[in-house]
């Protein structure tokens, strides 16, 4: 969608893709890491001049929360009721601390909160 205001975005920034099954990468400007490890996301973090993103991936998200990848967690809060479904946080994952980075509201309810690890 070239007429979606968010398009420049994904479509000239470089993605890079944590995939066990993916050989190819199919978007522009994408590179396929592999499957997901620990040691390759810290070496691309220090190739790598700015931030990540994640998006769209829970599991990616856990894995690196619990081999202290994150740097700063953003969520969006909806005010709406899913039922049942995934967690960020497993109910086995180590209890852990964060700070308050940011946050703002928005007139149709939906909260943002960006948190920081603690040490």
């Amino acid at each position: 969608m070239e007429d979606d205001p968010g398009a420049p975005f994904f479509n000239d920034t470089t993605k890079y893709v944590v995939s066990s099954t993916l050989t190819t990468a199919t978007w522009r400007n994408s590179k396929i890491v592999g499957p997901y490890d620990p040691d390759a996301i810290r070496s691309l973090k220090d190739e790598v001049d700015g931030d990540f993103y994640v998006s769209g991936s829970g599991t990616l998200v856990r894995a690196m929360l619990a081999d202290g990848l994150i740097d700063e967690l953003h969520l969006f809060v909806f005010p709406l009721t899913r039922g049942s479904g995934p967690r960020l946080f497993p109910e086995e994952a180590a209890p852990g601390k964060f700070s308050l980075a940011a946050c703002a509201s928005y007139e149709n309810g939906v909260v943002y909160l960006a948190y920081r690890p603690q040490a």
